[in-house]
């Protein structure tokens, strides 16, 4: 917060986003992620202790590519506290464990209409001159679940006495009808209006009821590694789904 008080901001070397922040961004994540579960008090995206940092977090994320695919997110840095070695034997403390979930219910939460519309905003900006890519970051969740069907199918059923008792289903069938149904949902979220939104939304609202949709939803997002499987506006959509289950 020091180095960036001298500087013009809110970028490392001012008004620009340069290779200095690309260097710094994997730390500074990490730092925003993890030391809140570890310290009380310590959270490095507060205003009010770290206003330069602060206000480069907020600069960081308002650059479309970075935020939209490069940015990792606090659910994924959290899950490295959990792993032996990396400082705790993969063991994690009550009190850190208590902090790391409590944090996660948090971002489950629904998105406000003025947060909704400014991921959207970034995500128009950032898929313009990608084509192939969904129009909302919920809608690329399923495209991304789609595409890699088959490989998600096999890592779910390899885990199957694990995830016995979740509600997650253990048959190939029951398990691609729950993928599929968790894909119409994440379709349908934010695709606003269009001649076939109604067909969507209807079948959204009945893949709702298929077993076991937020179940998977939920073990996907323990699963998952971002931003190596897809960005983290999309996979917010998938954490918000999980909450339900």
């Amino acid at each position: 917060d020091g180095l960036l008080s001298k500087g013009d901001g809110p970028f490392l070397c001012g008004d620009t986003f340069t290779a200095a922040d690309v260097a710094w961004a994997p730390f500074l994540e990490r730092y925003a992620a993890q030391l809140p579960c570890l310290h009380d008090g310590l959270n490095p995206r507060d205003e009010s202790s770290y206003p330069n940092l602060a206000q480069w977090y907020e600069a960081m994320d308002s650059v479309p590519a970075y935020a939209c695919r490069v940015k990792g997110n606090a659910s994924s840095w959290r899950k490295v506290l959990t792993m032996a070695g990396y400082g705790n034997a993969g063991y994690v403390p009550a009190l850190v464990s208590e902090r790391m979930d409590r944090l996660g219910d948090e971002e489950g939460r629904d998105q406000t209409d003025d947060e909704k519309a400014g991921d959207q905003r970034l995500w128009d900006e950032y898929r313009a001159a990608r084509p192939h890519l969904a129009r909302t970051p919920a809608a690329e969740a399923a495209r991304v679940l789609l595409s890699n069907r088959e490989a998600i199918l096999a890592d779910t059923l390899k885990r199957s006495e694990a995830l016995e008792g979740t509600g997650v289903p253990l048959d190939r069938d029951g398990l691609d009808g729950a993928m599929r149904a968790l894909a119409a949902v994440l379709a349908c979220d934010g695709a606003g209006g269009g001649r076939h939104y109604g067909e969507l939304e209807v079948a959204a609202r009945e893949a709702e009821e298929v077993e076991g949709v937020f179940a998977l939803a939920r073990f996907l997002d323990e699963r998952m590694c971002v931003p190596r499987d897809m960005g983290s506006m999309s996979a917010a959509a998938i954490k918000r789904l999980a909450a339900k289950a």
